[in-house]
């Protein structure tokens, strides 16, 4: 869960001020040009960076419990990309995902990715959720949490799944020993609730909204809550709204497991490249080989069996990563040279304080979400017959969400988030996605009345527009321009072929997704995994 740290500047504060907005084309406008006063300004410094030097910070104050609106305050870190162009659209509020993501970089990332006459016309705001990253306070339950080596995640005896519930079980202690007064407030709905005192600040009427992954529930459960301050809703790889969380795991286990098998034919299709096999489950049989070796023997002394199946599943959100992951695999099983795995694992798995720090929010979001089984005879049997079909991360995922089998705070009920109340909302999904299934996208096209679902045929990273597809960003484009959305007339709207697979280093030809400038590897650097 690595996220590159934006400077924090500025603090909100009341002032009288106008917001001047030129309408667009869409119907979900109010009308004409129109003054909307502004209640709270938010006071913006400079902070920008090399990658986005127009970038600005700011920090907005907000409740603790939006039920009580005068108690406990805590602090959102903001960031900003201003608009430039006359026609103003109005706020475009984005999210990486989650729970625990920071956004404050993401805003310099769409700014600067979508076409500039469109970014020009919206204010293109990040923020950090509350407990995350440099909003205030950040939550950190239990520092160190991943050091490795930590213990296989197959609990193929009782000593391994003793040590791994024991590991659950003292997280979530910890959590609630450290943060008693915070964890009831750390939940999807108290951050809808701080999007709107968001909006309010800005001086905005209706909001704009542009989610990735968990974002995509933040933006569906926000359009429950707000349904008249909706004013555009992109929402990117889409939560399944009915199978949070619990469910929507489970269901991960086994797309995750299919994009592992897809990488594993990829090495086998390049055998000459990686000499692992031209046969997927030759290939297949050396990597769980490879897996049960290093439970014996961790490389470096840092990859075991777990930080194993931690570095191999950014390949399942995104392709571009199989290069790196082949070459590593190979170097371990062919040359028994285990630095290139330990290298990988340290791009793409070691957790550092920012990944603590999101792990902790990711667990009190989901934990206090939605009820979890308290019975863990129940998270035994569902996860041993996942494991069946599913064998390469479904008890990797499991621990990682075990510590909601012994959370300290009570749980939720979630929202149920149809909508018949809507202007055009904009759904994007790939057929392949392992992070978010597809049938999750479709079941939220159902749910949001009057939704247009685009798909990527085929594809299977997640988190889709801004990264390449020029068939996919059109659609967004010509949305955040005018609010006309495409039209079909059965379960999706719009089909978008997917990108070409990456080639390996060698080949003839660059990858198309590695090769676009600012494209995939930047925005899935932004999203990080498990969200």
């Amino acid at each position: 869960m690595k996220k590159r740290a934006v400077a924090l500047c500025g603090t909100a504060a009341l002032a009288a001020s106008t917001i001047v907005t030129t309408a667009g084309a869409s119907a979900a406008d109010a009308g004409p040009a129109r003054t909307v006063p502004r209640a709270a300004a938010v006071s913006w410094q400079k902070c920008g960076t090399t990658e986005y030097p127009t970038l600005q910070c700011a920090s907005l104050k907000v409740p603790l419990d939006h039920d009580r609106p005068r108690g406990r305050q805590i602090t959102l870190a903001l960031s900003r990309v201003p608009h430039t162009a006359k026609t103003y659209q109005g706020p475009l509020l984005v999210n990486p995902g989650g729970p625990g993501g920071s956004g404050l970089s993401l805003a310099g990332f769409v700014a600067s990715s979508l076409p500039r006459t469109v970014a020009a016309q919206y204010d293109v705001i990040g923020f950090d959720p509350r407990g995350v990253g440099r909003s205030r306070p950040a939550l950190d339950c239990k520092p160190g949490h991943f050091r490795p080596v930590r213990p296989p995640s197959v609990p193929k005896s009782q000593a391994i799944e003793g040590a791994n519930i024991q590991r659950a079980t003292s997280f979530a202690q910890a959590c609630g020993k450290k943060y008693p007064d915070l964890l009831p407030f750390i939940d999807t709905v108290g951050t809808v609730r701080d999007m709107d005192a968001i909006r309010a600040a800005l001086g905005a009427k209706k909001l704009n909204y542009f989610g990735y992954s968990y974002g995509t529930y933040l933006g569906a459960v926000y359009a429950k809550y707000f349904p008249q301050r909706v004013r555009r809703l992109v929402l990117d790889s889409i939560v399944d709204p009915e199978g949070v969380w619990y469910q929507d795991n489970l269901g991960q286990d086994l797309a995750f497991n299919a994009r592992q098998q897809a990488f594993l034919a990829w090495v086998a299709k390049y055998d000459v490249t990686y000499k692992l096999g031209k046969d997927p489950a030759q290939v297949e049989a050396k990597w769980y080989a490879m897996r049960d070796a290093l439970a014996k023997k961790p490389a470096g002394k840092k990859v075991g069996a777990a930080e194993l199946e931690d570095t191999y599943l950014p390949g399942g959100y995104y392709n571009g990563y199989w290069p790196h992951l082949a070459e590593a695999f190979a170097a371990y099983v062919n040359a028994k040279n285990p630095d290139p795995l330990v290298e990988a694992y340290t791009n793409f798995a070691a957790v550092d304080t920012s990944g603590d720090n999101g792990y902790s929010v990711y667990s009190a979001v989901q934990c206090r979400d939605a009820q979890w089984p308290r019975n863990w005879n129940q998270w035994r049997d569902d996860n041993w017959a996942t494991h069946e079909k599913a064998p390469f991360s479904t008890w990797n995922n499991a621990w990682y969400n075990a510590p909601c089998a012994f959370w300290p705070t009570g749980t939720l009920h979630p929202p149920h988030v149809a909508n018949a109340a809507l202007p055009p909302v904009l759904l994007f999904q790939a057929t392949e996605d392992g992070a978010t299934p597809f049938e999750g996208g479709v079941r939220m096209h159902r749910l949001l009345r009057g939704s247009s679902l685009v798909v990527e045929e085929g594809g299977g990273n997640h988190g889709v527009t801004l990264s390449g597809n020029a068939c996919l960003d059109k659609h967004l484009a010509t949305y955040l321009a005018s609010g006309k959305v495409p039209r079909g007339g059965g379960e999706d709207d719009a089909v978008c072929k997917k990108l070409p697979d990456p080639k390996p280093p060698n080949a003839k030809a660059a990858s198309p997704v590695s090769a676009t400038p600012g494209g995939g590897a930047t925005l899935h650097g932004l999203l990080g995994f498990r969200g």
